[in-house]
């Protein structure tokens, strides 16, 4: 049985455990907040790209590019999302295994000689992949020197890596995997391919072509081809910020959770404390009254 020093220590260590997480709380709260502003500055750079790429595709123009080329499919590659750090629950076990169920569900589509390349962003993912890949047969690949916190030129760098690669027909597709923020309290693993682009889809998305009467030049094809790596740039980097949002999002639960049971098991130690000191009270004034008893 645990003596009254023992279980003050205990409470001690529980109540800085409780405090500690609380402050990482209150970081990761901060830096989610960031990070959802960060969002939200991307969607009017992101919302023009497609407003005007909707409005070429509206007109009577044939629209052709080397990064719209779709080809059989025999080696992949998938940019697969993750954390630098960790104390994010779940977060990048949950990620990697999404990436190994669309991996099988892409080869039994595709057959099983596809070819699989990873770009792990985080080195967390980084670790989690490499566990696995000789069994999923998976090849991993430098992403370029990307991690979870990469921003600006860095994305641009990874951007033009994989579109080298692409254009040089080492690869046949390119797909991102990445943890798609909805709020604070809910994020969902999606995968979206990023190469070769699909015109039809900044359609579907919801971008509407304003049918205004515009004058090109120096022609539509020109400008479609030079707003197509505008287009990825800004695909990749709203993957990277949905990212970042969503690993706050998931240790803000962590640290939740965590803070939440310590509190708890706080409680139950104070209690436990309680009842052991009265205890050690109550055989002192025994022991008090059996003394007097004697004399």
């Amino acid at each position: 049985m645990a003596t009254l020093r023992e279980l003050k220590g205990r409470i001690g260590s529980v109540a800085s455990t409780e405090k500690i997480t609380g402050a990482m709380k209150m970081i990761s709260s901060a830096k989610m907040r960031k990070a959802e502003l960060e969002l939200r500055r991307l969607v009017p750079f992101r919302s023009g790209i497609r407003g005007i790429i909707a409005n070429l595709l509206a007109s009577d123009a044939e629209f052709t590019s080397p990064l719209t080329e779709v080809r059989e499919v025999r080696r992949l590659a998938i940019v697969a999302f993750g954390s630098d750090d960790g104390l994010c629950g779940a977060y990048n076990a949950n990620l990697c295994k999404f990436v190994q169920a669309c991996v099988d569900e892409l080869r039994a589509s595709a057959g099983e000689a596809l070819q699989v390349e990873i770009y792990p962003v985080g080195a967390k993912m980084l670790k989690a992949v490499s566990r696995v890949s000789e069994a999923m047969r998976l090849t991993v690949v430098d992403p370029a020197g990307a991690t979870a916190k990469t921003g600006g030129d860095d994305v641009k760098t990874l951007l033009e890596a994989l579109m080298q690669r692409y254009l040089a027909g080492e690869i046949d597709r390119v797909d991102l995997a990445y943890m798609h923020y909805h709020s604070a309290g809910r994020q969902r693993p999606v995968a979206e391919q990023l190469l070769p682009v699909d015109p039809a889809t900044l359609v579907a998305d919801g971008t509407v072509a304003s049918n205004r009467p515009y004058i090109y030049e120096p022609d539509p094809l020109s400008i479609f081809r030079t707003l197509l790596p505008m287009h990825l740039l800004a695909s990749l980097q709203d993957a990277f910020a949905e990212n970042r949002a969503s690993e706050q999002a998931a240790r803000v639960m962590a640290m939740q959770a965590a803070s939440d049971n310590a509190r708890k098991l706080l409680e139950q130690l104070q209690l436990e404390y309680n009842k052991l000191r009265q205890q050690s009270i109550t055989t002192e004034l025994l022991d008090i009254v059996g003394g007097q008893t004697r004399d």
